[in-house]
Protein backbone atom coordinates (compact mmCIF):
# COMPACT_ATOMS: atom_id res chain seq x y z
CA UNK A 1 0.00 0.00 0.00
CA UNK A 2 1.38 3.41 -0.92
CA UNK A 3 2.42 5.57 2.02
CA UNK A 4 0.08 8.44 1.02
CA UNK A 5 -2.89 6.07 0.81
CA UNK A 6 -2.03 4.64 4.24
CA UNK A 7 -1.95 8.16 5.72
CA UNK A 8 -5.36 8.99 4.23
CA UNK A 9 -6.89 5.83 5.69
CA UNK A 10 -5.30 6.55 9.05
CA UNK A 11 -6.77 10.08 9.01
CA UNK A 12 -10.23 8.75 8.22
CA UNK A 13 -9.94 6.24 11.05
CA UNK A 14 -9.04 9.00 13.47
CA UNK A 15 -12.11 10.98 12.43
CA UNK A 16 -14.32 7.93 12.90
CA UNK A 17 -12.92 7.35 16.38
CA UNK A 18 -13.46 11.00 17.32
CA UNK A 19 -17.05 10.80 16.09
CA UNK A 20 -17.61 7.61 18.06
CA UNK A 21 -16.27 9.21 21.24
CA UNK A 22 -18.64 12.15 20.80
CA UNK A 23 -21.57 9.76 20.34
CA UNK A 24 -20.58 7.81 23.45
CA UNK A 25 -20.34 11.04 25.42
CA UNK A 26 -23.82 12.04 24.28
CA UNK A 27 -25.19 8.62 25.19
CA UNK A 28 -23.70 8.26 28.68
CA UNK A 29 -23.30 11.77 30.14
CA UNK A 30 -26.94 12.51 30.70
CA UNK A 31 -29.35 12.32 33.62
CA UNK A 32 -29.51 12.72 37.40
CA UNK A 33 -27.76 9.46 38.29
CA UNK A 34 -24.78 10.37 36.09
CA UNK A 35 -24.54 13.83 37.71
CA UNK A 36 -24.45 12.23 41.17
CA UNK A 37 -21.90 9.61 40.12
CA UNK A 38 -19.69 12.30 38.60
CA UNK A 39 -20.06 14.39 41.76
CA UNK A 40 -20.46 17.72 39.98
CA UNK A 41 -23.27 19.78 38.46
CA UNK A 42 -21.98 21.67 35.42
CA UNK A 43 -23.87 24.95 35.05
CA UNK A 44 -23.69 26.37 31.53
CA UNK A 45 -24.15 30.10 31.46
CA UNK A 46 -23.65 33.35 29.57
CA UNK A 47 -22.94 36.57 31.53
CA UNK A 48 -26.21 38.42 31.24
CA UNK A 49 -28.08 41.05 33.27
CA UNK A 50 -27.92 40.02 36.94
CA UNK A 51 -28.57 36.35 36.21
CA UNK A 52 -24.83 35.83 35.73
CA UNK A 53 -22.85 38.95 36.51
CA UNK A 54 -19.47 37.72 35.32
CA UNK A 55 -18.03 38.37 38.79
CA UNK A 56 -18.79 34.94 40.23
CA UNK A 57 -22.33 35.62 41.38
CA UNK A 58 -25.81 36.30 40.06
CA UNK A 59 -29.40 35.13 40.47
CA UNK A 60 -28.94 31.92 38.46
CA UNK A 61 -25.47 31.29 39.87
CA UNK A 62 -26.79 31.23 43.43
CA UNK A 63 -29.86 29.22 42.42
CA UNK A 64 -27.69 26.54 40.78
CA UNK A 65 -25.22 26.53 43.67
CA UNK A 66 -28.12 25.77 46.02
CA UNK A 67 -29.41 23.08 43.66
CA UNK A 68 -25.98 21.41 43.51
CA UNK A 69 -25.80 21.49 47.32
CA UNK A 70 -29.19 19.79 47.55
CA UNK A 71 -28.03 17.08 45.13
CA UNK A 72 -24.91 16.57 47.24
CA UNK A 73 -22.53 17.41 44.40
CA UNK A 74 -19.97 20.09 43.66
CA UNK A 75 -21.03 23.16 41.65
CA UNK A 76 -19.08 24.09 38.52
CA UNK A 77 -19.74 27.12 36.32
CA UNK A 78 -19.01 26.62 32.61
CA UNK A 79 -19.01 29.90 30.68
CA UNK A 80 -20.21 29.85 27.09
CA UNK A 81 -21.89 32.30 24.68
CA UNK A 82 -25.35 32.73 23.17
CA UNK A 83 -24.37 31.11 19.87
CA UNK A 84 -23.01 27.93 21.49
CA UNK A 85 -24.87 27.51 24.78
CA UNK A 86 -27.56 25.09 23.52
CA UNK A 87 -25.05 23.07 21.49
CA UNK A 88 -22.79 22.85 24.55
CA UNK A 89 -25.69 21.28 26.47
CA UNK A 90 -27.12 18.84 23.93
CA UNK A 91 -23.89 17.88 22.15
CA UNK A 92 -25.03 19.07 18.72
CA UNK A 93 -23.99 21.82 16.37
CA UNK A 94 -27.09 23.95 15.79
CA UNK A 95 -28.02 25.94 12.68
CA UNK A 96 -30.87 28.42 13.28
CA UNK A 97 -31.46 29.87 9.82
CA UNK A 98 -33.57 29.37 7.78
CA UNK A 99 -34.90 26.83 10.32
CA UNK A 100 -33.57 25.11 13.43
CA UNK A 101 -31.46 22.08 12.52
CA UNK A 102 -28.98 19.81 14.29
CA UNK A 103 -26.09 19.60 11.82
CA UNK A 104 -23.42 17.56 13.62
CA UNK A 105 -21.94 16.42 16.95
CA UNK A 106 -19.96 18.50 19.42
CA UNK A 107 -18.76 17.85 23.00
CA UNK A 108 -21.28 18.09 25.83
CA UNK A 109 -19.93 20.68 28.27
CA UNK A 110 -22.70 21.01 30.85
CA UNK A 111 -25.81 19.59 32.50
CA UNK A 112 -28.13 22.60 32.69
CA UNK A 113 -28.44 26.07 31.15
CA UNK A 114 -29.42 28.87 33.53
CA UNK A 115 -28.76 32.47 32.50
CA UNK A 116 -32.13 34.13 32.13
CA UNK A 117 -33.01 32.08 29.05
CA UNK A 118 -36.42 32.92 27.61
CA UNK A 119 -38.70 30.06 26.62
CA UNK A 120 -39.03 30.52 22.85
CA UNK A 121 -40.48 28.15 20.18
CA UNK A 122 -37.14 27.46 18.41
CA UNK A 123 -35.56 26.56 21.75
CA UNK A 124 -38.43 24.27 22.80
CA UNK A 125 -37.57 22.09 19.79
CA UNK A 126 -34.12 21.50 21.26
CA UNK A 127 -34.56 21.68 25.05
CA UNK A 128 -36.92 20.78 27.84
CA UNK A 129 -37.46 23.76 30.12
CA UNK A 130 -38.06 23.79 33.85
CA UNK A 131 -40.94 25.53 35.53
CA UNK A 132 -40.54 29.31 35.07
CA UNK A 133 -37.77 30.90 37.08
CA UNK A 134 -38.41 34.55 36.10
CA UNK A 135 -40.92 36.66 34.15
CA UNK A 136 -39.97 38.65 31.09
CA UNK A 137 -41.16 40.46 27.98
CA UNK A 138 -39.44 42.46 25.25
CA UNK A 139 -39.71 46.24 25.29
CA UNK A 140 -38.53 49.03 23.00
CA UNK A 141 -36.04 51.50 24.49
CA UNK A 142 -34.60 54.76 23.19
CA UNK A 143 -32.24 57.51 24.27
CA UNK A 144 -33.98 60.62 25.68
CA UNK A 145 -32.73 62.76 22.75
CA UNK A 146 -34.40 60.54 20.14
CA UNK A 147 -37.71 62.18 19.08
CA UNK A 148 -39.85 59.11 19.82
CA UNK A 149 -42.50 59.48 22.52
CA UNK A 150 -43.43 56.60 24.84
CA UNK A 151 -46.84 55.17 24.11
CA UNK A 152 -49.80 55.86 26.38
CA UNK A 153 -50.83 52.47 27.84
CA UNK A 154 -54.33 51.54 26.72
CA UNK A 155 -54.91 48.60 29.02
CA UNK A 156 -54.94 46.34 25.98
CA UNK A 157 -51.60 44.59 25.42
CA UNK A 158 -52.21 43.92 21.72
CA UNK A 159 -52.99 47.59 21.02
CA UNK A 160 -49.95 48.71 23.02
CA UNK A 161 -47.68 46.38 21.02
CA UNK A 162 -49.11 47.72 17.76
CA UNK A 163 -48.53 51.32 18.90
CA UNK A 164 -44.96 50.53 19.97
CA UNK A 165 -44.12 48.87 16.66
CA UNK A 166 -45.36 51.99 14.86
CA UNK A 167 -42.82 54.05 16.83
CA UNK A 168 -40.02 51.90 15.37
CA UNK A 169 -40.54 53.57 11.99
CA UNK A 170 -39.07 56.77 13.45
CA UNK A 171 -35.48 55.55 13.73
CA UNK A 172 -33.02 52.66 13.66
CA UNK A 173 -33.51 49.79 16.12
CA UNK A 174 -30.99 47.24 17.35
CA UNK A 175 -32.08 43.60 17.06
CA UNK A 176 -30.13 40.39 17.66
CA UNK A 177 -30.64 37.15 15.74
CA UNK A 178 -31.05 33.81 17.58
CA UNK A 179 -31.94 35.53 20.85
CA UNK A 180 -35.05 36.89 22.55
CA UNK A 181 -34.38 40.07 20.51
CA UNK A 182 -34.72 38.24 17.18
CA UNK A 183 -37.08 40.30 14.97
CA UNK A 184 -38.59 37.19 13.38
CA UNK A 185 -40.21 36.35 16.73
CA UNK A 186 -42.27 39.55 16.70
CA UNK A 187 -43.22 39.88 13.03
CA UNK A 188 -40.89 42.83 12.43
CA UNK A 189 -39.19 41.68 9.22
CA UNK A 190 -40.36 43.01 5.87
CA UNK A 191 -42.31 45.89 7.42
CA UNK A 192 -40.10 48.70 6.16
CA UNK A 193 -38.51 49.20 9.58
CA UNK A 194 -34.86 50.21 9.97
CA UNK A 195 -33.67 47.12 11.82
CA UNK A 196 -29.97 47.06 12.65
CA UNK A 197 -28.35 43.74 13.58
CA UNK A 198 -26.23 44.16 16.69
CA UNK A 199 -22.90 42.55 15.81
CA UNK A 200 -20.66 44.23 18.37
CA UNK A 201 -20.62 41.05 20.46
CA UNK A 202 -22.80 38.05 21.30
CA UNK A 203 -23.56 39.53 24.73
CA UNK A 204 -26.94 41.24 25.13
CA UNK A 205 -25.44 43.30 27.96
CA UNK A 206 -23.53 45.28 25.32
CA UNK A 207 -26.61 46.46 23.39
CA UNK A 208 -27.58 49.43 25.58
CA UNK A 209 -24.02 50.86 25.78
CA UNK A 210 -23.86 50.71 21.97
CA UNK A 211 -27.19 52.54 21.71
CA UNK A 212 -25.94 55.20 24.14
CA UNK A 213 -22.91 55.65 21.86
CA UNK A 214 -25.42 56.56 19.10
CA UNK A 215 -24.82 53.42 17.06
CA UNK A 216 -28.61 53.07 16.95
CA UNK A 217 -31.57 55.22 17.98
CA UNK A 218 -33.49 52.48 19.76
CA UNK A 219 -33.13 48.86 20.80
CA UNK A 220 -35.24 45.88 21.69
CA UNK A 221 -34.46 44.59 25.18
CA UNK A 222 -35.99 42.06 27.54
CA UNK A 223 -37.43 43.27 30.82
CA UNK A 224 -34.81 41.91 33.28
CA UNK A 225 -32.06 43.66 31.33
CA UNK A 226 -34.21 46.81 31.15
CA UNK A 227 -34.49 46.84 34.95
CA UNK A 228 -30.71 46.61 35.28
CA UNK A 229 -30.15 49.24 32.57
CA UNK A 230 -32.50 51.75 34.23
CA UNK A 231 -30.41 51.51 37.41
CA UNK A 232 -27.05 51.62 35.62
CA UNK A 233 -27.91 54.57 33.35
CA UNK A 234 -30.58 56.65 35.16
CA UNK A 235 -32.02 59.38 32.99
CA UNK A 236 -30.25 58.10 29.86
CA UNK A 237 -32.92 55.64 28.71
CA UNK A 238 -36.65 55.87 28.09
CA UNK A 239 -39.03 52.96 27.70
CA UNK A 240 -41.22 53.39 24.60
CA UNK A 241 -43.51 50.37 25.07
CA UNK A 242 -43.92 46.58 24.73
CA UNK A 243 -42.98 44.56 21.67
CA UNK A 244 -44.08 41.16 23.01
CA UNK A 245 -46.65 39.55 25.22
CA UNK A 246 -45.43 38.50 28.66
CA UNK A 247 -42.76 35.80 28.45
CA UNK A 248 -41.17 33.35 30.87
CA UNK A 249 -37.56 32.42 31.57
CA UNK A 250 -36.47 29.00 32.79
CA UNK A 251 -33.59 26.56 33.15
CA UNK A 252 -32.90 24.39 30.09
CA UNK A 253 -32.25 20.64 30.18
CA UNK A 254 -31.49 17.97 27.60
CA UNK A 255 -34.55 16.09 26.49
CA UNK A 256 -32.96 12.90 27.81
CA UNK A 257 -32.47 14.37 31.31
CA UNK A 258 -36.03 14.11 32.68
CA UNK A 259 -35.00 13.15 36.22
CA UNK A 260 -32.57 16.05 36.56
CA UNK A 261 -35.27 18.43 35.35
CA UNK A 262 -37.82 16.85 37.75
CA UNK A 263 -35.39 17.25 40.66
CA UNK A 264 -34.81 20.92 39.77
CA UNK A 265 -38.55 21.64 39.55
CA UNK A 266 -39.05 20.16 43.02
CA UNK A 267 -36.12 22.19 44.34
CA UNK A 268 -37.45 25.40 42.72
CA UNK A 269 -40.89 24.88 44.29
CA UNK A 270 -39.30 24.55 47.74
CA UNK A 271 -37.22 27.71 47.30
CA UNK A 272 -40.36 29.62 46.35
CA UNK A 273 -42.29 28.21 49.32
CA UNK A 274 -39.64 28.94 51.96
CA UNK A 275 -38.75 32.48 50.83
CA UNK A 276 -35.29 31.68 49.44
CA UNK A 277 -36.41 32.52 45.90
CA UNK A 278 -37.69 35.98 46.81
CA UNK A 279 -34.49 36.67 48.74
CA UNK A 280 -32.56 36.16 45.50
CA UNK A 281 -35.05 38.26 43.52
CA UNK A 282 -34.67 41.19 45.91
CA UNK A 283 -30.89 40.81 45.92
CA UNK A 284 -30.45 40.88 42.15
CA UNK A 285 -33.67 42.41 40.74
CA UNK A 286 -35.08 44.46 43.60
CA UNK A 287 -37.55 46.45 41.47
CA UNK A 288 -38.84 43.42 39.52
CA UNK A 289 -41.91 42.84 41.75
CA UNK A 290 -42.98 46.45 41.11
CA UNK A 291 -42.73 46.17 37.31
CA UNK A 292 -43.95 42.56 37.00
CA UNK A 293 -46.33 42.15 39.96
CA UNK A 294 -48.48 39.31 38.61
CA UNK A 295 -45.64 36.77 38.63
CA UNK A 296 -44.52 37.57 42.18
CA UNK A 297 -47.88 38.38 43.82
CA UNK A 298 -48.58 35.03 45.50
CA UNK A 299 -45.03 34.19 46.58
CA UNK A 300 -44.24 34.25 50.32
CA UNK A 301 -41.85 36.90 51.67
CA UNK A 302 -38.10 36.37 51.92
CA UNK A 303 -36.63 34.07 54.50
Amino acid sequence: MAFNTFCRLLGRSALLVAGLLLCLQTAFAQDLDEVRKRGVLRHLGVPYANFITGSGDGFDVELMQLFAKELGVRYEYVQTNWNDVIGDLIGKEIRYKPSVQEVGPRPIRGDVIANGMTILPPRVKLLDFSEPTFPSAVWLLARPDVPVAPIKPSGNREQDIKATKARMALGTTFVMDNSCLDPTLYDLEGKGLKLKRFNGSTNINDVVPAMLKRESDMTLLDVPDVLVALELWPGQIKVIGPISEEQRMAAGFRKDSPELRKAFNAFLARTKADGTYMRLVKKYFRVAPRYLPDFFRDLPPTR
